[in-house]
């Protein structure tokens, strides 16, 4: 059982892996025995997670702003001066914005989508000439793409372009999965709400009303969703493809926000 949901030895990459969501999933992949790139825009936010994940593994940190084509092709460049080959990509780097109707910006939309669309998009096929490098038989790579659950419900906030670009996000996926097998199994995970930077000011302000509203009482925790990445890049999931997996605690699956 513990070979069934093995990542040990494998190497992942995951963008915006130095704090919130994307740091959960490099600690957790980690701990599970995985070498792990990360990226971020900031190169101070870089080292000081290099240094923390350090502690548990293998670890290489890059900063790179991957809302342009040019950041991201610079990325996978640097990945491949430590490997030739990756087993999984985890596309978890994103921005938010947040304004009233009348007001929303034109820059809002331009960042977001860029960042969280065309990002996911450009480091998929930049990125897959490693990825199938290291896909063997009866052992995918994987894509693993974090959306929302803003992707399929009505956000609490206004955060338009946010949850249209995770629509488009799970859109992408279930293309790039028939695109890409069976040598590269893709799939998303759609997390409710976490405590990370993004969601920090919204907690504050509505936390108990949002932890009312998920049928288990709660945020999510690393472990939540470092286990479903685990499981979807292991060969517990060797049959799963263009799959997007709510980790919300109910929050978008049993009518508990309605």
């Amino acid at each position: 059982m513990q070979e069934l949901f093995s990542v040990e030895g494998k190497k992942a990459v995951v963008t915006g892996g130095t704090r919130g969501i994307g740091y959960m999933i490099a600690e957790g992949l980690l701990k599970a025995g995985a070498e792990v790139f990360i990226s971020s825009r900031k190169a101070d936010n870089c080292d000081e997670a290099a240094r923390e994940l350090g502690k548990l593994g293998r670890v290489q940190a890059f900063a790179r702003d991957l809302s342009q084509e040019a950041e991201c092709r610079l990325l996978v460049e640097q990945v491949a001066e430590h490997t030739d080959a990756v087993d999984i990509l985890v596309n978890n780097a994103g921005a938010t914005w947040g304004a009233p109707l009348e007001d929303y910006p034109e820059s809002g939309w331009d960042r977001v989508m860029d960042l969280n669309v065309k990002g996911v998009f450009n480091m998929t096929r930049f990125l897959r000439p490693m990825l199938d490098k290291a896909a063997a038989p009866g052992d995918p790579a994987r894509v693993i793409n974090i959306s929302s659950i803003d992707a399929t419900m009505v956000p609490l906030f206004p955060s338009f372009a946010y949850s249209a670009s995770k629509a488009a996000v799970n859109q992408l996926t279930v293309h790039l999965a028939a695109e890409l097998a069976p040598t590269i199994l893709v799939n998303a995970i759609a997390p409710g709400p976490f405590p990370t930077k993004m969601m920090n000011a919204i907690l504050d302000e509505h936390g108990d009303e949002i932890r009312a509203m998920t049928r288990v009482g709660r945020t999510g925790e690393p472990d939540d969703i470092a286990g479903a990445v685990i499981y979807l890049a292991s060969r517990a999931a060797n049959f799963v493809t263009g799959a997007i997996i709510p980790v919300d605690g109910g929050l978008s699956t049993t009518g508990a926000a309605h």
